[in-house]
């Protein structure tokens, strides 16, 4: 699995037209083969985290180059964001705990 940490601020001058088009992005995603999870956070500071799990590096690496997540990707430097940060992934370790059990 590779884990995608992608940290942002948004500009508030273009947030109804990010507002739109974060969906269809989402959607697209989750169509994706290798798509595994997407889970979005707003700290009180106004930071948003997003934590994106694919099955391989090469599945991150078609998502990238999507010609519609091209696109978005341009609006996001363009308009959407003040900032942002992206970190690529791949977990040390990992394991869970749920209803009293260990999985390793």
């Amino acid at each position: 699995m590779v884990v995608v940490i992608f940290r942002s601020r948004l500009r508030d001058e273009f947030l109804e037209e990010y507002r739109e088009l974060a969906p269809k992005m989402l959607t697209i995603a989750r169509s994706m083969p290798g798509f595994i999870s997407f889970k979005s956070f707003v700290a009180e500071d106004g930071e948003r985290v997003s934590i994106i799990e694919f099955e391989d590096l090469e599945a991150v690496k078609v998502w990238r180059n999507h010609p519609e997540h091209r696109e978005a990707q341009i609006l996001g430097r363009d308009k959407f964001y003040a900032e942002y940060h992206l970190q690529v992934c791949d977990p040390v370790r990992a394991y869970a705990f749920k209803d009293g059990v260990y999985v390793d």
